[in-house]
This record gives C-alpha cells, sequence and structure tokens, in this order.
C-alpha cells in the first residue's frame, strides 16, 4: 500500500488505507466531516451550488474541532495555526460561485477541495489555479470524473493532486452513462501511467461500502476510497429519519436502485449538464413516471408527500432517495468512528492475503 501511504503524507492525521466521506450535498455538513476525519479518516463538507452558507459551516467545523476531546485536541487533526484545516470542501461546480468559494477557502484553508460536474471540464482550470494560488498549494486539488478521457483530460489541464475514480454503482449525481468501479479504475490507472500522470493519487468510489471493497480498490490501483452510501447511516450525518430508515431497510441494490433524472425534475432542479442523472432507491415517484403518470400530477403528489415528513420515504413513498448499489451491505445505523475503524479492520486483515 506504498500509494495509500503516499497519499497520507498530505492529511497526517489519516491511517492506512485511506477512507474519505463524499461531500454528499445537505447531508455531509460540519459533524460529519469532523467526525470521519477525527477517525482517521478525511471528511469533506458539502458546499454543492450554494457556497452562501460556507463560511458558516467552516466555522463550525473550526468549533467542533477545537473543542474535541482532549485524546482528540491533541491528535494531528486538531486545528493548528498555519496548518490547513483537516477537513475537505466539495463543490458541484456547475453551480458553485469560484468567487465566493474563494473567500472561504482562503479564510479556512481546507486540507483539499473536491471539484465535480462543471458545465466544461476546462471550467476546472481557473478553480484549480486560484485555490492553488489562494492557499499557496497548502489545499489540494480533488477532481471527480466517470471516464477514462476525462482523467486524462483533467490530467493535463488542470494536474490535480488526486483523481477521485467513480464508477455507476455510486448514489446520487454521477454520469448517466458509464462503467463500474471494477473495470474502470485500472485502465484509469493504465492510462494516466502511459501519458506520465502515473503520480497522480486515485481514490475509488461508486458501491464501495464495506472492508472487501476497499481491499479491490487497493488491489486495483487506488490510493484510498471515498464513500456516500456508507455514510447515508452514520450517526452524526445531516439526514432525515425516513430517508435513514431506507437505505437500511433496502437489499439488492442492483435491483431496487435506479439512475434517472425524475426526481431532480419534480424538485425542480434542471440545471445540471445533460450528461449526469441520479441513483436512488425506488419507490412510487419513479414506479408512476414509468407508468405514464401525468408529469404535472406526479409533481403534485410528490409536494403532497413532502408533508408527511418521515412517512415521506419507503417503498410506496414518493421521497428521494439516492443511494448506490451498496445498499444491501449497509445493515445498521452506526456512529462514524465505528463505520471507519469495521472498514479498516476488515481491509487490512484482507490485504495480506492477496
Amino acid at each position: 500500500m506504498a500509494k495509500s501511504n503516499g497519499l497520507q503524507k498530505s492529511y497526517p492525521w489519516t491511517l492506512s488505507p485511506l477512507i474519505a466521506c463524499a461531500p454528499m450535498r445537505l447531508i455531509a455538513l460540519a459533524p460529519l466531516a469532523v467526525a470521519v476525519s477525527q477517525a482517521g479518516g478525511l471528511g469533506f463538507l458539502a458546499a454543492g451550488t450554494d457556497c452562501s452558507s460556507l463560511d458558516h459551516d467552516l466555522a463550525e467545523a473550526t468549533s467542533l474541532l477545537s473543542q474535541s476531546p482532549s485524546q482528540i485536541r491533541t491528535s494531528p487533526c486538531a486545528v493548528k495555526e498555519g496548518e490547513p484545516l483537516s477537513i475537505g470542501v466539495g463543490f458541484i461546480n456547475w453551480g458553485a460561485d469560484l468567487e465566493q468559494a474563494l473567500s472561504s477557502i482562503r479564510k479556512y484553508v481546507p486540507a483539499a477541495v473536491w471539484f465535480f460536474a462543471p458545465k466544461e471540464l476546462s471550467d476546472l482550470v481557473p478553480w484549480t489555479e486560484k485555490t492553488r494560488e489562494v492557499t499557496e498549494g497548502r489545499t489540494k486539488v480533488w477532481i471527480q470524473i466517470g471516464t477514462v478521457a476525462d482523467a486524462l483530460n483533467v490530467a493535463n489541464s488542470c494536474r490535480p493532486d488526486v483523481i477521485v475514480v467513480q464508477g455507476t454503482d455510486a448514489g446520487g449525481h454521477g454520469l448517466e452513462r458509464g462503467a463500474g468501479i471494477i473495470s474502470l479504475l485500472p485502465e484509469v490507472a493504465d492510462a494516466l501511467e502511459e501519458q506520465g500522470f502515473g503520480s497522480i493519487h486515485l481514490v475509488a468510489a461508486g458501491g464501495i461500502v464495506e472492508g472487501r471493497g476497499v481491499a479491490a480498490s487497493l488491489v486495483m490501483g487506488a490510493s484510498g476510497v471515498a464513500m456516500g452510501t456508507r455514510f447515508l447511516a452514520a450517526k452524526e450525518a445531516t439526514i432525515a429519519k425516513g430517508y435513514q430508515d431506507e437505505v437500511v431497510r433496502a437489499s439488492d441494490g442492483g435491483i431496487t436502485t435506479i439512475r434517472s433524472t425524475i426526481y431532480d425534475r419534480l424538485r425542480g432542479i434542471t440545471d445540471w449538464p445533460k450528461q449526469f442523472n441520479g441513483r436512488g432507491i425506488i419507490n412510487q415517484t419513479f414506479v408512476d413516471a414509468q407508468n405514464g403518470m401525468d408529469f404535472e400530477e406526479n409533481q403534485r403528489l410528490y409536494k403532497e408527500e413532502i408533508k408527511k415528513g418521515n412517512e415521506g420515504w419507503g417503498l410506496l413513498a414518493r421521497m428521494t432517495t439516492y443511494a448506490g448499489t451498496g445498499i444491501g451491505l449497509v445493515k445498521e445505523v452506526q456512529d462514524t468512528e465505528h463505520i471507519i475503524q469495521e472498514i479498516r479492520r476488515d481491509a487490512l486483515s484482507l490485504v495480506p492475503k492477496l
């Protein structure tokens, strides 16, 4: 795991193998991001498309890191003057405002930024250059891709520190067309090596929820992994109980989840670039859309469902439940530290056998 250890040099509080929490919009806020980093992972706070609350969220994260128990305050994860904050920040670049983001990045200097889903890949060049400029290179740049071509493109144009390779098993938003992580990651690794970009660290994402997936990712060339679905079942996640209960209930995710745009369209979210859609648990909203229900009627019913609170999530309910195909391996709600310790222990127990 030499490459995994190399990535950790940029994040000295992390333990091997590196486990990151994906910046899930509205869910991965300060409590979850900090909890992941305190457990020896790298937590990403989700700025998403709207950076208006980013200063507030980063201030909360700084406070949580400062007010941790004494054993945490003395760890490498603690807030230290002059050093980057021990969490990252994730942006959805088709909507996020660069100048607003830079103001917060300059002020708080997170350990990493995660860029995803620009209108054009070339849009990430100024995001990368200006982030490095305002932090004097202390904030590392992660860029998420879903194809070999995009990996080579961003390697050439941005020279990111990390490329997040997302397979199509991932929950939430990703490419409408793509490959699973098992074939995508090795091909990306080979292509980058052939073009002279072998020093860029790769982080695997999409369908990874436990130790076996982590071990497999390391063998295929990853320096670490990023997970979203598993952390939906973390106690520190900012998530409705009904949503979380569905993640624990559902199984056989290749059949019970689907990639679609219906949940965005019903909520009036229409700005995603056309090559993206979202994977979520199938419920009555999707079934009715497939059966030809009038869009306006489906939208009306969705708005009514919102009023039901936690009862709005479920197989026969209608609320958006973004999650990946790995949901059948998520068995219970646990605190973040337990999740990371369990995954790390299981992964390390397998690596020597490979």
